[in-house]
Formats: structure tokens, C-alpha cells, sequence
């Protein structure tokens, strides 16, 4: 990134001291394979085991990445008496029971739990989760990974200096086509706990939960299985002023079936004292293409836009971040960046503009926090 001081903003993750805590990883599919893994190498982190429902799987993997230990099914990883933090990569409906077999067998021995996103489908099990660990001593964080895009987190830190001033409205408007895993056809969301998600939590983690909720969806006409959420379009209310809205298009026209396209990721915040901009880049994955930035602020006399530049990109370099949040909070007993905790109202904001879209009202957080 630039050198120069007024484009040094934070957008790397704090890592921690010690590199050599040794993680169980369980799940072998893309998300692991093709980014917890590689982003793990490139930190120095040190994965010594490797389990899921396919062993083939598991040592093809194990091999890939020189994972000195396969296990031939998942139960033989969590009683590895020598796997300190352990690092899930399954299905959101069965990432609840797996955590709570990993407690029972861990308690006094596992440090950390990695989780995907969401920690659960509903807010009573993610309560149940965290409540789990926390009996335990077992440190819980979730990979809410958007949160270390590079552009995100840059964002967070123009934020936090206060060269926006008073936040108007910020708006994300995703044109791009997800791969929907073949688990996805059989949860009772589709876009909202699986896509929308990302870009939920990322307005948590700029502005905090919003008070109220507006939303609307539509099936995704592309996708064959019965579903009701596809083309999700929401507005988040705060009683502070701030209103956030995305437009999340996983459909984004006939793109696939031979019409041109226009396919990207654009999020903009307008500021009573500034205007920031930019791009996520992870629709051209696998070609690395960082996310981008720009941003003006009549706080510090800018009359053009400040544009840091960075070599970092979303996938798989923000993976070195959700697993590193979970490692310094264990260093240093400490809450995670991303605790389970925190995810909790991730999930209600979910829920809320399910609810929102499906039973055509307006819905708040706090209802299903209840």
C-alpha cells in the first residue's frame, strides 16, 4: 500500500504471536480446500489434521496442503488429543451438532472453535452454541469473512476516523451469479443466510444492528430447486439517521444463457463530510482482483478522491483475518473480533429481513433476539 500517511489505513487483521497453534480442520470442500487452507500457508499457521464425511476426500486435501494427519471420520479428529483450535467448514444446519460433539469431547483440552457463517440457522441454537462454549472455556469466533475484505475493513478505519462525519446513507449493489452448493437446495433460506448475509453483516460491523427492517424477494430464475428467497432487495433503518440499503442480484440477467453481462460488486457511504466508494472484487475469483476504495473528506482539505491500493484480495487472503481473530483472542483472553456472541444479532438481522420479505411488514432485530 501507498506510504503515504494519509493513505495508511488499517485494513490488515492483527495477527497473533504465536503461529504454531496446532489446528484440527474439519470439511475438505472449496471453502477449505481452496481458501482457509492456501490463506493458512501463506500466514504460517500451522493445521496438523484433517477429517470429513469422505476420507478419499480427506487425504487428497491432506495431501495438497502437507497435512501430516488424516482421520477417517470427523469423531477421530475431535478426540485428537493434540488439536489445540478447531476449524469447521460444513453445512450451516450441521455445524450445530458438530460443535456440540467438539465441546463434549474437547472440554479442557480445545482452545478455540472456528465457525462458518452463519454460527446457526436460527437464534435460539446460536445462543445454545455460544452458551456451550462459554461453559467450557472454549473460545468460539465466526468467519464472517467479508468483514476482512480488504476494501471493507479499509472503509471501517476511514469510519472510525471520522473523515465521513455524520454517516447519510450507504448502499451496496451486488450484479453477481453465487455457485450455490448442493447443500444450499435443502435449507429453508436460500440467498438471505447463505449470500445476503455477507453483506448484512458488513453493515453491522460499519454502523452497528439497525433499528427496523424493509424488505422484498423474489425466487432466482435460474435456480431450478424450490426456494424462496433468490433476488433479495432490503433497507436498514437507524434511529440514529444512518439508512443502508443493498440490492442483492444473484440472478443479474440472462448473463449465463448467452446475453452480455455486467457483473461486479459496487458499495458506496455518503457522509455529511465525505464520500466513499468502492468495489469488491471476489465476483472475478479465482483471477486476483483486489477490492478497491476511494474517498474524499472536507475534514482534511481534499478537494479529489484518495485511492490506497493494496495486493491483497478478498479470496483467500481474508481467511489469514477470521482465523487470526480466534488465535489472538485466545492469546490474549480476549473476546474474538467476530465472537459467537456478536453473530447472534447477525442472525436475528437475517431472520428479520426473511421475515420482512416474506410476510410483507417491517420487522426489527430485537424481535428475534427475543
Amino acid at each position: 500500500m501507498s506510504s503515504s500517511p494519509e493513505l495508511a489505513l488499517n485494513y490488515r487483521p492483527m495477527l497473533p504471536r504465536c503461529k504454531d497453534w496446532r489446528i484440527g480442520c474439519v470439511g475438505t470442500g472449496f471453502i477449505m480446500r481452496d481458501c482457509h487452507l492456501v490463506a493458512y500457508r501463506n500466514a504460517g499457521f500451522n493445521p496438523i489434521a484433517i477429517a470429513s464425511r469422505n476420507p478419499t476426500t480427506a487425504r487428497e486435501v491432506a495431501a495438497l496442503h502437507n497435512i501430516p494427519t488424516v482421520h477417517d471420520t470427523i469423531e477421530a479428529l475431535l478426540a485428537n488429543p493434540e488439536v489445540e483450535i478447531l476449524d469447521v467448514a460444513v453445512p450451516p444446519d450441521a455445524q450445530p451438532a458438530l460443535i456440540r460433539r467438539a465441546v463434549e469431547i474437547g472440554k479442557g483440552r480445545l482452545r478455540g472453535i472456528l465457525a462458518q457463517k452463519p454460527l446457526a440457522m436460527t437464534v435460539a441454537d446460536a445462543k445454545e452454541l455460544v452458551k456451550r462454549c462459554t461453559d467450557a472455556g472454549i473460545v468460539l469466533a465466526v468467519n464472517q469473512n467479508m468483514r476482512f475484505d480488504q476494501s471493507v475493513r479499509a472503509a471501517k478505519d476511514v469510519l472510525n476516523r471520522g473523515w465521513l462525519g455524520e454517516v447519510v446513507l450507504a448502499t451496496i449493489d451486488m450484479r453477481a451469479v453465487p455457485h450455490w452448493m448442493p447443500w444450499a437446495e435443502g435449507l429453508p433460506s436460500l440467498s438471505t443466510f447463505v449470500m445476503s448475509i455477507h453483506h448484512l453483516d458488513t453493515f453491522r460491523y460499519w454502523f452497528g444492528t439497525p433499528d427496523r427492517v424493509l424488505a422484498s424477494t423474489r425466487p432466482d430464475p435460474r435456480t431450478k430447486f424450490p426456494h424462496r428467497d433468490g433476488i433479495n432487495l432490503y433497507i436498514l433503518e437507524y434511529n440514529s439517521g444512518v439508512r443502508a440499503s443493498s440490492w442483492d442480484d444473484v440472478w443479474a440477467g440472462p448473463c449465463k444463457e448467452g446475453v452480455a453481462g455486467d457483473i461486479g460488486i459496487k458499495w458506496r457511504i455518503e457522509g455529511i463530510d465525505g464520500l466513499m466508494q468502492g468495489t469488491i472484487g471476489w465476483p472475478k475469483y479465482p483471477a486476483r482482483t483486489p477490492s478497491t476504495l476511494e474517498f474524499s473528506t472536507k475534514r482534511e482539505g481534499m478537494t479529489t478522491f484518495l485511492r490506497p491500493q493494496w495486493d491483497d484480495v478478498w479470496f483467500p487472503d481474508a481467511f489469514v483475518g477470521t482465523m487470526a481473530q480466534l488465535l489472538v483472542a485466545v492469546e490474549n483472553g480476549t473476546e474474538p473480533e467476530i465472537s459467537g456472541e456478536d453473530n447472534i444479532e447477525t442472525i436475528a438481522l437475517c431472520a428479520a429481513v426473511f421475515a420482512a420479505a416474506t410476510e410483507h411488514r417491517v420487522t426489527t432485530v430485537d424481535e428475534f433476539l427475543a
